[in-house]
This record gives C-alpha cells, sequence and structure tokens, in this order.
C-alpha cells in the first residue's frame, strides 16, 4: 500500500492531526493510536453481541461466546458507546483509563500493552473529546476487518507519526515498500519467522499479507520477535493483536544481544530492520558470546553483531532478508572486514541491494538489503553455489512528497523477479546479467574485490544508448547553446544595472 494518496486515511490523518495542537507527536501517537483500538476490539465485540441478542438461546454477556471466536471480551465500562457518550466530560481521560485497565485484565494476551495516562493533567480533555468523536467509522466489524480498515489507517498513522517525529520516530517505522521488498524477495510462505528488533511489527503484518495473497494458510507461519524499547513493544503487540496473529514476542520488552527471549529457535525466514550503526550495544560484555562464529563485532558499533545474531538464528535451509547501512558492505575496520570476507568464503551471502536515498523517516543514510541463504543447492532452485547476486536499484522509486521516496509495485517486482529468476524459481523467467542493474559474481571475483559487496563494482555502468549524432556536431551544438545563455545571462545583468541605475544605485 502506498502512502500517497490512499484517501480517507489522509483526511483522517490531517483532521486528528489539526487537533493535536501543541502536543508532542511521540505523545500524541500513543492517545491516537491507543484510542483506534480501542474502537476496534468494541467495534468487533458490539457486532458480535448484536447477533447473540437475535438468538434465542444465547446470552450476550457470556465470555466465552466472544472468547471462542478469537473476538475480546470488553467488558461495559470499556464499549465505545459508553466512551462515546462520555467524550465532553471532564473526566473522559479517567473513564478510557478505566476502559484500557479493565480490558487488560479480561484478556491475558494484552496484559501490560494498553496505554493507560489519558487522564494525565497536562493532556487537552477537549481536545481528547474531539478526537473521540472523529473515530465514528466502524473499524473493527467483520466487513470492516475484512477490507483491514484498522489495519491501513494504523499503518498510515503509524507512518506519519515517524514522519512529523523524524529521527526518533522512525526507529520503530520501516517504509512499506522496504517491507514489502524483502517478504516479495524471500516469500515467507511456511514455517518460522523471525525479527529479532521487530519494531511495530511490519514485517509480520506484511508477511502474513504475502501468504494471503498467494492463497496460502496464514496458519502455516508461527511469527517470533524481540523488541528492546518497552513503548514500541507495546505498540508492536497492539498492531498484531489487531490483525488477529499470535506472535510470540516474549513476556516483555529485551535486548536481543543481552538476553534473547527466543535462544533455541531456529527460524526458517528473518526479516529485519536492525537500528543503524549503534554504538552504545554493550558489545564490550558479550566478547566470549557463542553467536560470533566469524570474529567478534566491534564494541563501537552493531553492525556485525546483527549480521552474526542473525545467521546463529537461521534453521539450516533458512533465508534471511535485513536492512542496513551501505557502510556495511565496504568497511574497512579489521573486526568487520574479517567477518565479512569469513561470511562470503562460508557462502552465506546470496544477494545485496542497493536502495535509492530518502526512504527513511529516521535518516538520510544510504542503506541497503542484504540476503543470507545457509543452504544455496536449496529444493526446488537452481544450485547457486560459490555465487552472489548483486542489484543495483539506487535510481528506482519515485517521489511520494518532497522529502520521501517509494518503491513502487512495477519497482519492487523487477527486483523481486531478478531475484527470483536468478534462484532459479522458473515463474520468474530466466536470469541474465544487465549493465548498471545486476550481475551474479563469483565468490573469487568478490575476492578479487577484497571482499567489497557494493553492487556498483560488480554491475557496470549502464550503456547509454547513442542517438547517431556524430561527436563533431554532438560538440558544436553545446558550444552554440552554452554561448546563447551567456548572452542572454549578459543582456539579463546589463537590464537590472540600468534599472538600478534609474533609481539612483550605483555599483
Amino acid at each position: 500500500m502506498s502512502t500517497a494518496n490512499i484517501g480517507y486515511e489522509e483526511k483522517l490523518w490531517s483532521m486528528a492531526d489539526k487537533l493535536r495542537g501543541s502536543m508532542d507527536a511521540a505523545e500524541y501517537k500513543h492517545v491516537v493510536l491507543g484510542l483506534l483500538f480501542l474502537k476496534y476490539v468494541s467495534d468487533a465485540f458490539e457486532e458480535k453481541y448484536e447477533k447473540l441478542k437475535l438468538e434465542p438461546y444465547a446470552d450476550p454477556e457470556d465470555r466465552d461466546e466472544y472468547t471462542a471466536d478469537n473476538i475480546f471480551w470488553v467488558p461495559q465500562e470499556a464499549r465505545w458507546n459508553h466512551i462515546k457518550n462520555s467524550a465532553k466530560k471532564p473526566e473522559i481521560g479517567q473513564l478510557i483509563d478505566n476502559a484500557m485497565i479493565a480490558i487488560e485484565k479480561e484478556n491475558a494476551s494484552l496484559k501490560g500493552v494498553l496505554p493507560k495516562d489519558y487522564a494525565r493533567p497536562t493532556l487537552d480533555k477537549t481536545r481528547l473529546g474531539e478526537v473521540i468523536d472523529l473515530f465514528s467509522f466502524r473499524v473493527g466489524d467483520k466487513e470492516s476487518r475484512a477490507k483491514d480498515v484498522l489495519g491501513r489507517v494504523y499503518e498510515y498513522f503509524l507512518s506519519k507519526f515517524a514522519s512529523a517525529e523524524g529521527k526518533n520516530g522512525g526507529e520503530f517505522y520501516t517504509p512499506n515498500s522496504v517491507v514489502r521488498l524483502l517478504v516479495e524477495m524471500i516469500q515467507p510462505f511456511k514455517g518460522r519467522v523471525y525479527d529479532p528488533c521487530c519494531g511495530s511489527g511490519g514485517m509480520f503484518v506484511q508477511s502474513e499479507k504475502f501468504v494471503e495473497e498467494h492463497q496460502g494458510r496464514i496458519g502455516d507461519i508461527a511469527v517470533y520477535g524481540q523488541e528492546s524499547n518497552p513503548t514500541t513493544w507495546k505498540l508492536c503487540k497492539m498492531n498484531l493483536a489487531i490483525r488477529g496473529i499470535d506472535g510470540n514476542l516474549g513476556d516483555h520488552n529485551a535486548d536481543t544481544f543481552h538476553n534473547d527471549m527466543h535462544k533455541s529457535l531456529k527460524a526458517d525466514y528473518i526479516l529485519a530492520n536492525p537500528p543503524f550503526n549503534i554504538s552504545d550495544w554493550g558489545g564490550d560484555r558479550l566478547t566470549e558470546d557463542a553467536r560470533w562464529t566469524y570474529g567478534i563485532p566491534p564494541a563501537g558499533n552493531a553492525n556485525y553483531a546483527w549480521i552474526q545474531h542473525i545467521v546463529n538464528k537461521l534453521a539450516p535451509s533458512g533465508v534471511a532478508g535485513f536492512v542496513l547501512a551501505n557502510g556495511s558492505m565496504s568497511t574497512s575496520t579489521t573486526a568487520e572486514w574479517e567477518i565479512r570476507s569469513k561470511l562470503v568464503n562460508a557462502d552465506l551471502v546470496d544477494c545485496i541491494v542497493t536502495l535509492p536515498g530518502q526512504l527513511f523517516y529516521s535518516t538520510q543514510i544510504p542503506v541497503c538489503l542484504w540476503f543470507l541463504a545457509k543452504n544455496k543447492a536449496s529444493k526446488g532452485m537452481r544450485d547457486r553455489r560459490g555465487e552472489i547476486l548483486f542489484i543495483d536499484a539506487r535510481k528506482m522509486g519515485y517521489m511520494a512528497d518532497r522529502t520521501h521516496r517509494e518503491l513502487n509495485v512495477n519497482d519492487l517486482k523487477k527486483i523481486a523477479d531478478t531475484y527470483h529468476a536468478w534462484r532459479g524459481q522458473e515463474e520468474a523467467g530466466t536470469y541474465e546479467d544487465m549493465k548498471g542493474f545486476c550481475k551474479s559474481a563469483t565468490l573469487a571475483e568478490v575476492q578479487e574485490h577484497e571482499y567489497i559487496l557494493t553492487p556498483g563494482r560488480y554491475v557496470g555502468i549502464e550503456d547509454i544508448e547513442e542517438d547517431g549524432e556524430p561527436f563533431e556536431e554532438k560538440m558544436a551544438s553545446l558550444t552554440s547553446e552554452l554561448a546563447e545563455q551567456f548572452a542572454k545571462s549578459r543582456q539579463l545583468e546589463d537590464e537590472i544595472r540600468k534599472r538600478l541605475g534609474g533609481i539612483g544605485f550605483e555599483f
């Protein structure tokens, strides 16, 4: 889904943003997303409630009737009608806090997840009431769930909050087109999907969408994740809950390096967007860690710690796709160069993609995608041992607004199809190197380049189509154009001088 020009989500955001006033975007985020969640669970509950009222022997207040259909049980004081009817009361903040507490108490999977600080004095209760009035549309009934109304609004709001918060906001949000590209490339149809730094859960949501779109069964994938930021961990739990995804995110937020919540996990698919170039990750306390199979990562940068953690978590035929800063492909610090050379020599690197700039809200750092495969001779694909695919996608995408770029559907398809064709998937067609875009390189070629993995080194420069005009004529034409432009600029300068002189200004 593009975040540009998508209709009611955009209108809803612009209305909600007007109500924000002077409130900080990071603070307002939890006010709005918490209310959206409350509206969702209440809609689903009320729809079931009305149906049960019409059944002769059913009790609409029987909790089991709801849990049997995977619908959250919502106590009377937390139902949206009660909240909406109280929207103008000065105690509305406390009523919402009570509603959140009641829902958590009745639904174990939401324990400690929902925001409960609506009563704080700094939150304008008039504005809060206006936001409640704004959410009059249905988001949790069966029809809305089928259209993923809340999912779309939620995703759109997350992206807008990331944009509004700038650098800090993007830490929990990976742009949708980047997530889609990762998912389309590794195709998580069946098995365990893991994200070691899951943010607000976009990788999981997109994986489930992928399975649905390809007529697979949602129950065929199991979701595992971890997130260190407590607020973002709650956001992720809420995001998965509104999609009906039963994800194992551990009992609480935790640092993946220092408190691995899934120690014995071996994942079939790993999707991740680790925070870039983290310097204070505590590496000096982990020098003896068993995950560092290919060398001890430097204490001043976590990039290669993330790579090795991911390798450590892959099943024997597992595939990983993750985002890293471009520096990871060519860094020459001794520790990182040694780890990278060992990863290449172990034939773990499957594909590297460089992406265009301005995709992320949080950083202007240019990024790339790494794809690792534990078994390049895996069943149903071409034996590609001893080869690495390089894709240079820096020229792709379009400007969705003044500051942010997005990859469109055709871009995603071209990149994913190139990878799939190279892997030998028949439906993707035949692979061919394309100057300036893609190149299948041997390990020997990568070794010759001293293990630098930057695609530009391998794909070359695309051929520029000649227009048939002889060189001499082309140069004469350019010289004539430049002379004409110079003459015009001199005329303009003379005119400016003349007019300034007419009002008594000399220079």
